[in-house]
């Protein structure tokens, strides 16, 4: 197993709990704040599976790793997307409960 693998997998535990812990949220309570954290979590798992289709050579046309690829955008804009998007969810969801509280 190369290292790009054995770092992607490692890093696919931690995105999918907060994937799956969003999706439940958005399921409990279906507000914009509750819909964005999915969303971006998932854009984060998108980046984190590019990478194991980089280091299994999946997709070869996309050709992972190289610059100015689909890959490299796919993963480039996947990143961008899930490292706004969820921060965004989260404060939307957070600042109601926190006024409520003083």
């Amino acid at each position: 197993m190369n290292a790009t693998l054995s770092k992607a997998l490692v890093a696919l535990v931690p995105a999918g709990i907060l994937f799956v812990g969003s999706v439940l949220l958005f399921l409990r309570e279906r507000t914009l704040g509750s819909f964005l954290q999915p969303l971006g979590a998932g854009c984060l798992v998108v980046v984190i599976l590019t990478h194991v289709f980089e280091a299994l050579h999946l997709l070869p046309w996309m050709q992972w790793g190289s610059n100015h690829s689909v890959g490299h955008y796919l993963d480039l804009g996947s990143a961008v997307l899930g490292l706004t998007l969820f921060p965004i969810g989260y404060l939307l969801h957070a600042l109601p409960s926190a006024t409520h509280n003083v």
